[in-house]
């Protein structure tokens, strides 16, 4: 019988850097029934894969505490890792593959024959009543996002690592001042002194080559340290051990901020949330709000779950969470997210996700998963640290044996030379260089709604030379709005007002289209008699005691008989890519109301930017021909219209045997297969589990422009990478040279290290803050 495979998850503190977690990695993977260990510095957690064993979580920690490091376990789903994985696939309950092998483009699906496609509603992706408590990451992200943060908590003299520096720094102080007072005493004393900070990092250094890494960075420091007592040096050995110990905790501050920078974002969420019960309201933890409740937002506060509006309108502040610096105003019908700030008016919202799963949360725990991928640029440099420390080590052992024994120099000048050799081949800036740049990154786009699912996608998409977009819901807002009103014998206000009567209650998209442009002129609209859908013809009804009828053009031209002239006007508002209704007053042709799915309002700028760029543009959509083509030219992009799934994924493939690089932009659900045929598939939706897990990134907040964000953003991270690895190599490369020669010994050696280290990871620090591009609509 075989055992079950299970993912579990642990928060572990102290680590602070890539070395730490090779040591972790390498050391849990040697246990029994591990299959795998995705570590990750910057979220400072630990992922398991193993087989459902009971006895393997306390071998784990007992592994992990005696590297000298805190490992907590984070609440975990107890499904099988694979069937998680399945289940996240597609958040929407049914398996949308299927969807894609029976070709149903449903998203692309243009009404052009008025009313009469009633059945073809556009998706809705939010799935208001849609619970994920069935999903496993909704435990995790409470365990994640509570109050244990590990490293993140308390000032860092309270940490293990600041009472040790701390320690150390006292005790070479004091050996300082007796050996001035006593100097015959100098040797043992500063011995002393260094054992307090040594003797933690020797056990650390024997427990790491006990469980498979011998040329751990604690493993140099203990050698170089023992090595220059016995030559004489301890004054110097206690110094470089303190100085050592500093940079880990300035390795420890800097990863706390990374960490920090992406934990901020669950700060944004209020931590209660007045409840509407039985007409009253009551106040209650917002953690505790679940899905179908109905909250009361009052102006000014912010929102405390994802939902979407019952009444009220209000501008709603995006910018804490898309840096958005206009409120967006939003009505009834309107999907808002956990952390925005309501405005001007009071809101009753239902709640369409849980705290454990509302955007933010789902968004952290993603990013999270995301820093335990690793870039390939990442990889190579973890390769290469593993033959470069071993490779120090030799080089260090040369120069301390060879110039004595062939060449007749002093031994203790040339061990000397060689214990500081291997303080300056510590790795620490080196492996770290990646990580902390892409970790930095990954968080930076994050807080501006661009998620990218890890270092591989990070480092892909700065390459790209050719984006395919999907046309509904990605270049265009995805759902239609009336664009022309034309009177045809009474006035344009009056079309509008009996179209909105009767369309008064439905939920069809062109409906929605007529009764939103009607809020929005303020028009007053009248009461409906007898309304009734004619089924694939429109809608007819009695308002103001006359008969009205609102439907399509050929419907229409059954009840009446349409000129020439205004038959002229509906093909010609069809050739720019327009559903026409027309209304019939009492028998005669009254109005014209034109609507279309227009434009996303940064599309064409986009557009622009990344053509600017010298990134090749295309539009893939299902979406009749001449509908598409009105957008393209609004738009001035290439078009291929009328495709089926395989017919996008055929392109892509074409495309990328051009030799291009193609990012693929679209909903995330009937462009799967494209999707994934790209180099790199984005999603663009709005914080859904569609938008959020199907591809390798997603753009969370539907700005066109945030395509060329992420493309910049890759971009200034490979360079930050390069600066990084120049730094860690160059300034070792500088002090390798003036050691041999003499110039500098052990303490400027390890401070160095600590140096470069530091730089690199503040380096890396200010891609948390990079400007943003703007794409002006």
């Amino acid at each position: 019988m075989t055992s079950t495979t299970q993912q579990s998850r642990y928060r572990v503190d102290g680590m602070d850097c890539a070395s730490c977690a090779a040591k972790i990695d390498t050391a849990v993977r040697r246990l029994q029934g591990v299959e795998d260990v995705s570590v990750s510095v910057t979220a400072g957690t630990m992922t398991v894969k193993h087989q459902g064993d009971d006895t393997l979580a306390p071998a784990i920690a007992k592994r992990v505490t005696g590297l000298g490091y805190k490992i907590i376990p984070l609440p975990q789903n107890s499904a099988p890792a694979a069937k998680e994985d399945e289940s996240h696939a597609c958040g929407c309950g049914h398996d949308h593959h299927d969807h894609q092998a029976q070709g149903h483009d449903h998203k692309d699906h243009n009404h052009d024959h008025g009313h009469g496609d009633r059945g073809t509603g556009s998706h809705e992706h939010a799935h208001p009543g849609h619970s994920h408590d069935a999903h496993g990451h909704a435990a995790t992200v409470a365990g994640l996002h509570g109050h244990d943060h590990g490293p993140n908590i308390g000032p860092w003299w309270k940490s293990a690592k600041g009472r040790l520096t701390i320690a150390s720094g006292i005790a070479l102080a004091v050996a300082w001042a007796i050996g001035k007072l006593v100097p015959g005493l100098e040797g043992w004393i500063f011995t002393a002194a260094m054992l307090v900070g040594l003797l933690p990092i020797a056990r650390r250094a024997f427990m790491a080559a006990m469980v498979g890494t011998p040329f751990s960075i604690e493993m140099l420091m203990t050698i170089a340290a023992i090595g220059a007592v016995i030559i004489g040096a301890s004054e110097e050995a206690a110094t470089v051990v303190f100085l050592f110990l500093i940079g880990e905790l300035l390795e420890g501050v800097a990863a706390g901020k990374a960490r920090a920078s992406i934990q901020s974002l669950t700060e944004l969420v209020p931590k209660t949330a007045l409840v509407e019960e039985n007409g009253k309201t009551r106040e209650v933890q917002a953690e505790s709000l679940s899905v179908g409740a109905v909250i009361l937002v009052r102006p000014g506060d912010r929102i405390p779950a994802d939902g979407t509006i019952l009444s009220g309108e209000s501008a709603i502040d995006e910018a804490p969470v898309t840096g958005e610096s206009t409120p967006v105003r939003k009505g009834a019908d309107a999907t808002v997210f956990a952390g925005t700030v309501n405005g001007d008016a009071a809101l009753r919202i239902r709640v369409t996700a849980a705290a454990a799963d509302n955007t933010i949360a789902r968004v952290v725990k993603l990013v999270e998963e995301a820093q335990e991928s690793k870039a390939p640029t990442e990889r190579f440099i973890d390769r290469f640290s593993r033959y470069y420390t071993p490779g120090v080590v030799v080089v260090g052992a040369l120069v301390a044996v060879v110039p004595p024994l062939l060449l007749g120099g002093n031994w203790g000048e040339w061990v000397y030379k060689g214990l500081a050799i291997l303080l300056i081949g510590c790795p620490c800036a080196l492996v770290i260089s990646t990580p902390a740049a892409i970790a930095a990154s990954l968080s930076s786009g994050a807080r501006r709604g661009l998620l990218l699912k890890g270092g591989a996608v990070l480092e892909n998409i700065g390459k790209v030379t050719a984006v395919a977009f999907d046309k509904t819901g990605t270049l265009t807002e995805g759902k239609p709005k009336v664009t022309d009103i034309v009177g045809l014998g009474r006035g344009d206000a009056e079309v509008l007002r009996l179209a909105a009567a009767l369309e008064t209650g439905s939920n069809h998209p062109l409906a929605r289209a007529i009764l939103d442009r009607a809020a929005a002129d303020g028009t007053e609209v009248p009461s409906v008699i007898d309304a009734k859908a004619i089924g694939g013809k429109g809608v007819s009804g009695t308002v103001d005691g006359i008969e009205v009828f609102l439907g399509s053009p050929q419907a229409a031209a059954d009840r009446v008989s349409l000129a020439p002239e205004q038959s002229a006007r509906i093909a010609e508002l069809n050739d720019e890519g327009k559903t026409v209704s027309v209304l019939v007053v009492r028998g005669v042709a009254a109005g014209l109301l034109a609507m279309r799915d227009e434009p996303r309002a940064d599309a064409a700028a986009g557009l622009k930017a990344l053509a600017d760029a010298g990134i090749k543009t295309i539009m893939l959509t299902g979406d009749n021909r001449r509908t598409a083509q009105a957008i393209g030219k609004t738009l001035g992009i290439e078009v291929k219209a009328e495709l089926l799934p395989e017919d996008k994924q055929r392109i892509v493939g074409e495309l990328k045997r051009q030799g291009l690089r193609v990012a693929k932009v679209g909903d995330g659900i009937n462009d799967a297969p494209a999707l994934a045929a790209a180099d790199v598939g984005i999603a663009m939706g709005g914080g859904t589990d569609v938008a959020l897990e199907t591809a390798d990134a997603a753009v969370l907040h539907g700005r066109v422009g945030d395509v060329i964000e992420m493309i910049d953003l890759s971009k200034r991270t490979m360079s930050n990478i390069g600066q990084n690895i120049t730094i860690a190599l160059g300034l070792k490369g500088v002090f390798l040279v003036t050691t041999i020669v003499g110039v500098t010994g052990l303490w400027p050696a390890i401070l160095a290290d600590t140096g470069a280290t530091v730089l690199v990871t503040m380096n890396a620090l200010r891609l948390l803050g990079g400007k943003r591009r703007r794409i002006e609509a």
